[in-house]
């Protein structure tokens, strides 16, 4: 068990294999409103969807659902009213709480839809893909796309239980488990120099058959704990948050001049990682090993590492401009300083970025 330690409304991730089917009383401890409206997608919900709400049935909730088609092209503000007009016709109130059964995207819009349905209702995270398990389902931060860039649309929004069942990562498609290592091995980069040289010393890391139970319970817990450590410290990032978004001002670029459509999620972050290395490299901050254990370390994990041809070093550096993290028109970058070690600087020229990604 972790604790995300906040000023107000810490809360609870519960790490324990088979767990889903303990949902409901999990959730009674929490002293919530008897009404849940679990979110979720068809295939995710074809899963695990009669556990969850049998679950929380037995455990004296009355529920509902509402599911998303999958997609990163489906995360915007019309799936938002969708799930608020799901909310209206089942008199969701105040004390209610919604209910993410689902990966990041599933994650993102169920909480940003709880922050602003009735100003604010309970809700508890049920990750389901590692990525969502390891980074989006801790910290609070939830949202939707807009046209121009990634999560643009947003609020900081405190879940009240983080409920992790490793087991759910079976029925994971192996290109979303990859996905997931990605955010991983950013912990293990950004913070957690252990974390990395474990990654390191396993032979395979590209599908969840080469991970040993015991490694993948140190993989969720350790990558848990960073995030936890960093938004117990910094909840909105004002400062010390903003080197989560290690490999994502790039990635989110990618995402978006792809139509959110070439790459998943942690693919993006990936090819992120290794052109924030290039820079950081570029700016003298880290070493060519080190640069290279990181590349070495994202390629064994199956995942791509260049930015796609036809995308030109212009269409990368307008979409950063737009980027969440630029403060007073400087873009904010999240650079690496040792294997565990990030810092955040806006020192970093167009003429860096284009020297860096001439590669």
């Amino acid at each position: 068990m972790l604790i995300v330690d906040l000023p107000q409304d810490s809360y609870e991730i519960a790490i324990a294999p088979n767990s889903l089917g303990q949902l409901g009383s999990k959730m009674k401890q929490l002293k919530i409103g008897k009404k849940v409206l679990v979110v979720s997608n068809p295939e995710i919900f074809g899963y695990y969807g009669d556990t969850c709400l049998k679950s929380l049935e037995n455990a004296g909730f009355e529920t509902c659902t509402h599911l998303i088609p999958p997609g990163e092209e489906h995360k915007h503000l019309q799936s938002i009213q969708q799930v608020y007009d799901t909310a209206l016709a089942n008199q969701i109130e105040r004390s209610s709480t919604f209910v993410a059964l689902g990966g990041g995207v599933v994650g993102d819009m169920t909480g940003f839809a709880a922050a602003t349905w009735l100003r604010g209702v309970n809700f508890v995270q049920v990750p389901t893909s590692l990525l969502a398990i390891v980074d989006a389902s801790v910290g609070g931060k939830t949202g939707v796309n807009h046209p121009q860039g990634k999560n643009l649309i947003g609020a900081f929004y405190q879940p009240k239980l983080v409920a992790i069942d490793p087991t759910l990562l079976t029925t994971l498609p192996p290109r979303e488990f990859r996905a997931g290592i990605a955010e991983v091995i950013k912990y293990g980069v950004i913070w957690d120099e252990d974390l990395f040289t474990k990654l390191e010393h396993t032979e395979r890391l590209d599908s969840l058959e080469y991970i040993s139970d015991e490694l993948l319970e140190t993989m969720i817990t350790r990558s848990c704990q960073a995030k936890a450590d960093v938004v117990s410290q910094d909840e909105k990032e004002a400062g010390l948050r903003a080197i989560l978004n290690y490999g994502h001002t790039i990635g989110h670029g990618v995402e978006s001049l792809t139509n959110y459509k070439q790459f998943v999620h942690g693919e993006a972050v990936a090819i992120g990682m290794v052109a924030a290395g290039k820079i950081a490299l570029e700016m003298g901050m880290w070493t060519k090993e080190e640069a290279q254990r990181q590349d070495n370390l994202i390629a064994k994990a199956g995942l791509p590492t260049d930015i796609p041809l036809e995308l030109t070093t212009e269409a990368i550096l307008e979409t950063i401009k737009s980027d969440k993290k630029v403060k007073a028109g400087k873009a904010r970058f999240i650079l690496p300083t040792a294997i565990g070690k990030a810092t955040i600087s806006d020192r970093v020229t167009p003429e860096i970025i284009k020297k860096a990604l001439s590669f």
